[in-house]
């Protein structure tokens, strides 16, 4: 999910880098390329996937 929000994040920083615009002082490229590399990190540091954690019950035989 990280992951899909980091190539949104790029391709509205690439949009805005390649018509040489800014959304108020704030959100300008460079920052927008910032959001996306820590939303790439922190997908491929396993924040935010849906792995399950084995249950240490026993099992009933």
């Amino acid at each position: 999910m990280l992951a899909i929000i980091a190539a949104v994040i790029f391709g509205l920083a690439l949009l805005l880098d390649l018509a040489d615009a800014s959304i108020g002082s704030v959100l300008i490229p460079d920052t927008l390329v910032t959001a996306g590399l820590l939303c790439v990190a922190l997908h491929l540091a396993g924040v935010g996937t849906s792995v399950r954690r084995p249950s240490f019950r026993r099992r009933r035989r």
